[in-house]
């Protein structure tokens, strides 16, 4: 046997073999005569299903009027039927061994759920019975606006919260997307009657797609919901308004007040694409090689060399009517202005000078390896088919997307970084000390400054 220390030993690191092909598992697409949308995989694994039953409303579509109602209506509709109480409902989640949640985002309200497929008929009338007969207990209604306030108190010391609506608002201003949560005041000002108003416009069949994976037959399982969602009403949804963005010329600071902090939250942010617009994966692509990924090029910069901060991250976000880019980190007091500094150098190195082969290489191998990771769940698939669904992308979107983020170029990269890292109109938004960083934020142009409550200062 060898005495040389391990170090010391030669060791040969494994190539790279051949990608795997995915094997999409056959999926059933059909609409009831009500207008709901189904979308049902077969993945016999586990004698388990997932299911999430969507719709194309959230809090954009009265965000004008009540902020954040969507996301208050979609918990409340968890908490009682016209046949059970909130704690009825606990009890037979647990008798089938099952789980519900409900929630909303800015464009969809969402139930979703898993159990095992011998309940599925049960598990399936219970959330045939939320998306039709939701009581609105009043007791819980308030129980969960007491809880929302708690939040919101909690929010408003949040850096990364604050942050993020600050830069929310300062790109999209009056439209929908730029209002994130409501404030006190109007989460205060939730009425009861709101909620049932809201879910009786948009939980609608036509306004629905429910997506289900795992151990059964199509067939079966669809007379299950035909017969269960068959007779619910169908009738017209309102859209969420879409008005005009505002103009964006040249970079702007907002300082975000939070005194006492002991380290700043920094966003740099523009406008951007939605996942349908041609760019999207150039866009996606570009994001991991600048700052989407661990062995990025913004963590390499500012967390590994310069030790600036623990997690710095980029971001694609693409929402329904419009997306923004976005990178933040949260960092010490003093490294401020230099954070900044190597987050533009970062920017204009990317739109400046074509990405190596190799560098572009993992990259692209990352995005495709992390997309095949997240279809080997039934959680991961489910998400994946109601994303293409819901955003109605091509039929063969999912099955060619490893296909064809690996064909993208140097100049692919290039083209989008120079399109959507918008450095000359980036939006900056730092949330910490004012003091402690006012000097180093003004290097960058004069600052506005907020209050932690969204007031100008």
């Amino acid at each position: 046997m060898s005495s040389a220390p391990r170090s010391e030993r030669n060791v040969a690191i494994p190539v790279l073999t051949a990608e795997r092909p995915v094997i999409w598992p056959p999926r059933v697409r059909t609409t009831l005569s009500n207008g709901l949308e189904v979308v049902l995989v077969e993945s016999h694994t586990i004698p388990k299903f997932t299911g999430e039953l969507f719709f194309r409303s959230g809090n954009a579509v009265a965000a004008a009027s009540a902020p954040g109602l969507a996301d208050m209506t979609a918990t409340v509709v968890r908490t009682g039927t016209m046949a059970r109480s909130s704690r009825q409902i606990e009890e037979d989640l647990r008798r089938m061994g099952a789980d519900l949640s409900s929630g909303a985002g800015a464009d969809n309200s969402a139930i979703s759920f898993a159990g095992l497929v011998d309940f599925s008929n049960d598990l399936l009338g219970l959330v045939s019975e939320l998306a039709q007969q939701a009581s609105f207990p009043a007791q819980e209604f308030e129980r969960e606006r007491r809880q929302l306030l708690e939040g919101l108190k909690i929010q408003r010391t949040t850096p990364g919260f604050l942050g993020s609506e600050r830069l929310r608002r300062v790109l999209f201003g009056a439209h929908p997307y730029g209002t994130i949560s409501p404030s006190e005041a109007q989460a205060e000002g939730y009425r009861l009657e709101q909620l049932k108003d809201f879910y009786r416009q948009h939980y609608r069949p036509g306004n629905a797609l429910l997506v289900l994976v795992g151990d059964f037959s199509p067939r079966a399982m669809h007379a299950q919901i035909a017969e269960l969602f068959g007779s619910w009403a169908a009738g017209p949804v309102e859209e969420a308004p879409n008005p005009a963005l505002p103009e964006l010329h040249g970079r702007k600071v907002y300082l975000v007040h939070l005194p006492g902090a002991v380290q700043a939250q920094v966003l740099v942010g523009n406008r951007a694409i939605t996942r349908k617009h041609p760019d999207w994966l150039p866009l996606t692509l570009a994001n991991s090689i600048y700052g989407g990924a661990f062995n990025s090029r913004l963590v390499m910069n500012i967390r590994e060399e310069k030790g600036y901060t623990y997690s710095p991250r980029s971001g694609a976000h693409p929402l329904r009517q419009h997306g923004y880019f976005s990178i933040g980190a949260a960092v010490r007091n003093d490294v401020v202005g230099a954070t900044l500094k190597e987050i533009f150098y970062e920017i204009d190195r990317m739109r400046s000078t074509p990405v190596g082969e190799e560098e572009l290489a993992d990259a692209r191998n990352y995005l495709s390896g992390i997309f095949s990771l997240g279809l080997a769940t039934q959680d991961g698939l489910a998400g994946q088919l109601a994303t293409a669904t819901l955003e109605r992308l091509p039929d063969d979107y999912l099955e060619t997307y490893r296909e064809r983020i690996l064909k993208l170029t140097a100049t692919d990269v290039l083209n989008a970084a120079q399109k959507y890292f918008d450095s000359a109109n980036a939006q900056i938004v730092i949330v910490g000390d004012r003091a402690q960083i006012e000097e180093q934020a003004a290097q960058f142009g004069p600052p506005d400054v907020y209050d932690a409550q969204g007031n100008r200062i």
